[in-house]
């Protein structure tokens, strides 16, 4: 996801500016801003909600990784609709490894949900059904972006941004506190490590 934010979103948002006349580094930095400003608000109210809920925690776990979900999906929209436009430097086969990527990640995102499920004594189809729909908006939030494609054009620099600054907090904030979980955490590092190089040369190559 942070090879993803940057080849994928960043540096196309940063040329599509250039092309669009504008200064270079603004949308993107005023894009990633707005997208870490919304994860937090989204994780505020999903705390708040969890209050109210009276430790029904995991509604309240199911609720908050499928809000999450939105700005992925709209990353992966976004990625397609500047492929769409044609002007904007991003191909389409860096939106479809963009797509694999965010694919790949909510496999665990996924097993969050249907685990704890399972262990309450839901059955193995019911919690994994759970745990599938809670990625079903990312491409429902793919799809309303791309026919949205006559407004996103003209600021895809800073949706791009915004879905690279969202991503990032949810890799900062839930993704490596967790990597760090336990005795082996270096095996998380070492998969950073392999999953940013794979990303990044698939990213430079087929981009």
């Amino acid at each position: 996801m942070i090879a993803a934010s940057i080849w994928s979103l960043i540096l196309p948002a940063v040329e599509m500016a250039e092309a669009q006349g504008k200064i270079s580094w603004l949308p993107a930095a005023v894009g990633f801003a707005l997208g870490v400003i919304f994860l937090i608000f989204i994780n505020k109210l999903a705390q708040k909600l969890e209050e109210k809920e009276n430790g029904k925690s995991l509604n309240m776990l199911t609720f908050s990784v499928t809000l999450h979900n939105i700005p992925e999906g709209m990353a992966v929209g976004v990625c397609f609709a500047g492929f769409l436009a044609g002007n904007s430097g991003i191909a389409l086969l860096e939106a479809i490894v963009l797509a694999i990527g965010i694919a790949i990640q909510n496999i665990p995102e996924g097993a969050i949900i249907s685990m704890p499920l399972k262990m309450e004594g839901m059955s193995k189809k019911k919690a994994f059904l759970k745990g599938v729909l809670s990625g079903l908006v990312e491409p429902i939030a793919a799809m309303i972006t791309i026919l949205l494609i006559n407004i996103v054009v003209p600021i895809l620099p800073y949706l791009l941004a915004f879905a690279a600054g969202a991503m990032i907090f949810v890799v900062v904030e839930e993704l490596v506190p967790e990597m760090h979980e336990g005795e082996k955490s270096m095996l998380g590092v070492t998969g950073v490590t392999i999953g940013f190089i794979v990303m990044m040369v698939l990213d430079i190559v087929l981009g």
